[in-house]
Formats: structure tokens, sequence, C-alpha cells
């Protein structure tokens, strides 16, 4: 595997490491980026003229994971060439009618099945259910992994977009398969800390919540809160809700978008199924970062090649951790070396197994999210 990293700063792109010596070899492009940036047909098509054979795709974000750093590009770029594998891609539209999970099925039918490894997806992350979809892919892992992540916008949360071989667009998601002799493996890592009784949620409806205990869930939130109240929902992303099924369930996050105050309802970043425990959280600094070391140990290492690292975390950590947040990327890297280049961005939804050797995924919010990709 050769990489090259790019960046783009003033609508003008750098290379800042280049190992593809042929820019006609590379096979794939990872792009993420603010999202006037990423909407710039200009910014796309020069990419495009430096790598006229590879599939180009990426999202708008909430901020650019290049290697150990944040990067304070427009846009930062990562082109693969591989020796021993290969990627094909898919990709749908939405559109408010249609059946997300059936969308999201159909997807990944798309992709070719014969000696596929593994799916990574990026999805647009304000307009569709990120449960839902990843029901419809969870429906068709059959003998590969999937992983991802759902497009992110700054703190703005106003629009979403994603890359996939022309100019970024609304309403779209992209699924990149892995072919060949590859060894992949994902990881991911929460770190926040409970507080306050598990209550049951009572009522829901999707990803809104509407009852906690047969209470107003608004008003319980506000009451844990305290003078943070005041800042909803915008605050809400330092207190996400952890839920699951029962006391022997794997727990996920979820993170708080909006809030209606009329209905006295909580709008989350995934569904909250009625009967499901839950419990607020606050952020740990320390656990926020040493657990990144531990978790990246979870990530085969099968040789010291250079290799690729999809790293796709949650805006939320990024709000909470502020200045402390590349100190996880040195957690991670510590433990992989040098050889793994990441590379990723900052979401509005992440997608990985909770156990690697689990086929099925699972929407996760508040996490960093680790998909390793090594040629054999």
């Amino acid at each position: 595997m050769k990489i090259d990293s790019l960046k783009c700063i003033d609508d003008s792109w750098q290379v800042s490491e280049s190992q593809i010596d042929n820019k006609e070899d590379a096979n794939i492009v990872f792009l993420f980026g603010d999202s006037d940036a990423v909407e710039s047909a200009t910014n796309f098509e020069a990419v495009k003229a430096m790598y006229p054979n590879a599939d180009i795709v990426g999202t708008s974000s909430s901020g650019n994971i290049q290697g150990i750093e944040i990067s304070d590009a427009a846009i930062i770029g990562t082109a693969i060439q591989f020796e021993k594998a290969r990627t094909e891609i898919s990709i749908v539209d939405f559109t408010s009618a249609d059946d997300v999970e059936q969308q999201a099925g159909a997807m990944i039918d798309q992709l070719p099945k014969e000696n596929l490894k593994h799916v990574f997806v990026l999805s647009e992350g304000m307009l569709i259910n990120g449960s839902d979809l990843v029901r419809g892919l969870n429906s068709k892992a059959i003998g590969f992994t999937i992983s991802g992540g759902m497009a992110g916008d700054g703190e703005r949360f106003e629009t979403t977009l994603i890359i996939a071989n022309e100019v970024a667009r609304k309403n779209r998601a992209v699924a990149i398969g892995f072919y060949g002799d590859v060894t992949i493996s994902t990881a991911y890592h929460a770190g926040w800390s409970p507080f306050g009784d598990d209550k049951i949620v009572t009522k829901s409806r999707k990803n809104v919540l509407l009852e906690l205990n047969n209470r107003p869930a608004l008003e319980i939130y506000k009451e844990y809160l305290g003078e943070f109240a005041e800042d909803l929902p915008y605050s809400g992303m330092r207190f996400p809700l952890n839920i699951k099924a029962n006391e022997e369930s794997d727990p996920v996050i979820r993170t708080l978008l909006a809030i209606d105050e009329e209905e006295n309802s909580i709008i989350f970043a995934g569904d909250i199924p009625e009967g499901y425990i839950a419990r607020l959280m606050k952020p740990d600094m320390d656990v926020l970062i040493d657990g990144s070391e531990v978790f990246t140990k979870d990530i085969s290492i099968p040789n010291t090649n250079t290799a690729l690292g999809l790293t796709v975390s949650c805006v939320g950590r990024r709000v909470v951790m502020k200045e402390l947040i590349e100190e996880e990327l040195e957690s991670i890297n510590e433990v992989l070396g040098d050889n793994v280049y990441l590379s990723g961005f900052y979401s509005y939804g992440e997608i990985s197994p909770f156990h690697d050797d689990q086929q099925t995924c699972q929407l996760h919010n508040q996490t960093i999210t680790l998909t390793a990709v090594y040629e054999n």
C-alpha cells in the first residue's frame, strides 16, 4: 500500500506526503472537509485531475483527522494505491419518501460479493435515521464486516454532504467495499461516565424520546443538567444518553440533537426504543483519553507495512475534549505505530460492530471508531 496525504487551503491543493509515484495508479481517494469547501466543483475537479483513475469518496465533517493532528485545512485528502487489494463503490440517493432500511440494503446488494472482506459506509448525517440505515446494512452483512460514519457539518447541524465520484451532494450514501488479500479490523471506544439512576424509556417515537419513568423526558434532563440546561440543545453534547435492551446487552450511546419545548421531548441521533434501560452520561477526561490506548489494542496488527487507519469520531467528543482531543489520536498512534496512517473526520454518528468478530454493526454516538486496513 502506498499513501499520498493532501490538504486544500484557500482552494489550493498541496501534497504534504507522497508515496504514489504514478498518480494514475491510485485506487481510491478519501476526502473530508468543511461543507462549503467540499461543495466546490473546483476543489473536486482538481483532485480528479490529480488521480484520474481513482474513485473519490468522502463527506462534509465537523473536523478533519490527518495523522495525529486535527487539520486546519478546509479539506484533507488521503489517496491509496493498493498492491494486493482493491475497492469497489456503490451509491444510493434518498428522498423523504424512501424506506431508508430498504435503500441501505440495496446499496450493499450493488457491491460484488466475491472476496468481499469489509464495507466502509459514508452517509449524510442529518436527514436520514441512522438506526434505519444500520438495520438495512445489517440485513445484508453475510461474510463481511461493516463500519463507517455519518457526515458532519461543524457545530451548525444544517447541511451534510457526501462525495461519491462527483461534487458533494445531499441525501446520499456511499459504500466502499474492500476486496483481496487484506486484513481489516475494527474497534470503538466511548469513555463517558454514568450519573444518576437507571430509568426506563416509557414512551418514544423512533429517535424522539418522550418519557422516562412516565415523566416528560426534557423535564428530567433539565433537572439533571442544572445550569447547563440553559444552553440546551448545545450543552446536550456533554450529556449523552446510554441505552441498552436489558442488563446483559451491550449499551450504545445516543447524542442529543434537538429539543421540543412544546412536546417536552428530546430528539437524539438514533432510535431510543421503548422498554430500554437509559442512563445519563457525563464526560470523564481521564477515561476518554486513556481508554483510547486500550481500545486500540483490539485492532489486529498482521504486519508493519504501510496501512490505513480510517478514524471516525463524534463531534460531541471534540466539543467536550477541546484542546485535549489530539491526545486521543496520539494514544492510537503509540499502539499502532507510525506505519498506520490515520485519516478521518468528526461525525454526527459512528458505525462499528460492538466486537471485531461480529459481522453486524451498530450506530454509535459520542464514540471514536477505528477501521484498520492492512494488506497481507
